[in-house]
């Protein structure tokens, strides 16, 4: 078995180990967190396979709630509280990104 080393940083790690195992990627860069987005975008956009060997759909979102939302669908998931829904001042609002990415899976 051949190994292979890479030095790189705490960000491009988990974005590394999390690529291999996913096949939708719900991404929303905030700082400090944006190099992992990044990544993500950028090894999709150039054809890199999972380590199922299928290619990674990126969906870039709007909130963090958008982000979880779309994972979470992709797990299966088609319930939201309406403690979820109710969250922050656009509660409703925040959520309905989450509904629009449902539908277009």
């Amino acid at each position: 078995m051949s190994s292979h080393k890479a030095i790189m940083d705490g960000n491009e790690a988990a974005a590394y180990i999390s690529y291999a195992f996913t096949e939708v990627a719900g991404i929303f860069p905030i700082t400090p967190s944006s190099p992992m987005a990044e990544h993500v975008d950028e090894w999709a956009a150039n054809g890199k396979k999972n380590l199922f060997g299928q290619p990674v759909e990126v969906v870039e979102m709007q909130s963090e709630g958008g982000a979880l939302l779309k994972e979470l669908e992709t797990l299966g998931v088609k319930a939201i509280t309406a403690g979820d829904a109710s969250r922050g001042k656009n509660g409703l609002a925040n959520i309905y990104e989450g509904f629009l990415a449902g539908i277009r899976a």
